[in-house]
């Protein structure tokens, strides 16, 4: 089989070695929503083990037509964010059931089907300026960066500062070094290999990043200094295959979508929630992702982004047809393109180890977060270095760029990112009598006054 013709390898300048190490290092990078995702919405009542499988299927299919229709390096899955809406605000907050929850995210995907067949999501992705979209970029990086602090418990929630840097004496102190202060440790330590392979511009850094963290963990437990406690969420770091290879059945949650409230007002809201998120995560991991990669046309448009919509579309649908919540493009692809990934076979490699991970649930499940979350920061300081490309001569682009950059990790969210970045950029230039010299397009008015309307009643 001729990948080159395939995929066009030669052409995006890259080779099959490069794009499998950037396949296996986005999977690697991303893995963790195979434990994550069980976690979250088995708070909602649904079965773990059914949950696992409508995962890694989900993600498999979806990346698949991702490469297929695209011919990009993206890869899909349940988003967090979304998952945790679907758990904690539909169904424990709101009251409904799963099965309802789940036919709210099924429309989701259908209508963005539609709104992908008919260039609606192309045209605001297009509509968003140059500027605008390497700010989404830096903002995604600091996010990401945000994230992986987080997982690795280096930066901890604290009452007078809201969060503040880990304490190794106070875990001293408390008896938890040997759990939470260790891994703290480990993922500093990670932090350094994974900068100094980067420096010293080896291939597959952050893979081998990842693995080198996971596996001075295993020493750490084989000598003692690592004790797993799972009352605290600290686990064994090694692969627990007691109850042999096999598929947890799908059957819990296979088709069990229910479509009894499709009618209320309450569905509307609640589908509206999951249909606005999604779209504007996936315009924005879209954006910054392929700024970042030099995909963007000298307009700053994505070619062949309808098929990367449609992907992500027909990923919801089949993803609750499973019984997940939303799949969408995740930025962690990030990490695939930052190792050299350029086209769909970065992503087929990724979607083939989705559907491995089915059978290997046990390795997969024991990469640990603080592994991971050295590759998060690195990523989020290759995505930063979008921000040399905006033009801050100029304060009317300049200032809602910040506004978007600033806005993703403070809100913790890209949608909301996009949305302050959107109106603040249509507020000052429409003020400052900038908009016709701008050519602000209509359709960015329109945004504007979306999001606005957003914000009051949502």
């Amino acid at each position: 089989m001729n990948l080159d013709k395939i995929f066009h390898l030669r052409e995006n300048k890259t080779d099959v070695k490069t794009e499998v190490i950037a396949g296996i290092t986005t999977f690697m990078t991303m893995a963790y929503i195979l434990a994550v995702n069980p976690n979250i919405l088995s708070a909602s009542g649904m079965d773990r083990g059914a949950i696992f499988t409508a995962t890694a299927l989900a993600s498999f299919i979806a990346t698949c037509l991702m490469a297929l229709l695209s011919n990009y390096p993206f890869v899909l899955a349940p988003g967090m964010g979304l998952n945790a809406y679907f758990a904690y605000t539909v169904v424990l907050g709101m009251g409904y059931t799963w099965q309802q929850a789940l036919a709210a995210v099924f429309v989701e995907g259908l209508i963005f089907i539609l709104l992908s067949l008919t260039h609606v999501r192309e045209a605001i992705f297009n509509s968003i300026p140059k500027n605008l979209k390497h700010a989404v970029s830096v903002g995604i990086g600091l996010f990401i960066a945000f994230i992986g602090l987080q997982n690795a418990k280096i930066v901890v929630n604290n009452d007078s500062t809201l969060v503040s840097v880990f304490s190794f004496k106070g875990s001293a102190a408390d008896g938890t070094f040997h759990s939470l202060g260790i891994t703290v440790l480990l993922a500093l330590i990670g932090l350094l290999i994974t900068a100094v392979l980067l420096v010293k511009n080896i291939k597959g850094g952050i893979l081998w990043g990842i693995l080198i963290t996971w596996a001075l963990g295993i020493i750490c437990q084989f000598t003692g200094l690592y004790v797993p406690d799972p009352e605290l969420g600290f686990y064994s770091l090694l692969p627990d295959f007691s109850n042999g290879i096999s598929v947890p059945s799908m059957a819990p949650t296979f088709m069990k979508m229910d479509f009894s409230i499709v009618f209320t007002l309450d569905f509307f809201v609640i589908m509206f929630a999951f249909l606005f998120v999604d779209m504007f995560d996936t315009l924005g991991t879209l954006i910054g992702v392929a700024s970042k990669a030099d995909m963007l046309d000298k307009d700053g448009k994505l070619p062949k982004i309808k098929g990367a919509l449609l992907s992500d579309a027909v990923g919801t649908s089949v993803g609750a047809m499973c019984g997940t919540s939303t799949v969408t493009t995740f930025v962690e692809s990030a990490s695939g393109v930052a190792e050299g990934g350029r086209t769909g076979l970065t992503a087929i490699v990724a979607a083939i180890l989705f559907a491995i991970s089915l059978f290997l649930s046990p390795i997969f499940l024991a990469i640990p977060s603080f592994a991971t979350a050295p590759a998060l920061i690195i990523v989020g300081f290759l995505m930063l270095t979008s921000i040399t490309k905006i033009d801050f001569s100029d304060y009317s682009e300049a200032i809602p760029c910040f506004v978007a950059i600033i806005a993703m990790p403070f809100l913790y969210s890209i949608s909301e990112g996009i949305a302050m970045g959107v109106i603040s950029y249509v507020v000052i230039n429409l003020v400052s009598g900038k908009a016709k010299e701008k050519k602000i397009s209509v359709l960015m008015y329109v945004l504007a006054v979306i999001f606005v309307l957003k914000y009051i009643f949502l």
